[in-house]
């Protein structure tokens, strides 16, 4: 996984897949292939797509439905 360091700049970087990621999920649920379909167009690699998927997950701003086909934007409780 590429994290921002003195070496690796924010913009390629995998957070920098993060907003991309959400935006293309925000109101509406999408299939892991359409997202990748998507991201390759913007120049996504196979191992970002991943390590940024799984982040995203982690941090519960994604989330898989139960049939595990569709990934949806998690809205942030409102603290």
């Amino acid at each position: 996984m590429r994290l921002p360091n003195k070496v690796t700049p924010y913009s390629k970087s995998v957070i920098a897949w993060f907003p991309v990621i959400l935006t293309s999920l925000k109101g509406k649920g999408m299939s892991p292939q359409k997202l990748m379909e998507t991201l390759v167009i913007e120049q996504c690699s196979m191992g970002d797509f991943l390590d940024a998927i799984d982040c995203l997950y982690f941090l519960k701003r994604i989330e898989l439905t139960e049939e595990g086909r569709i990934l949806q934007y998690v809205e942030a409780d409102p603290l």
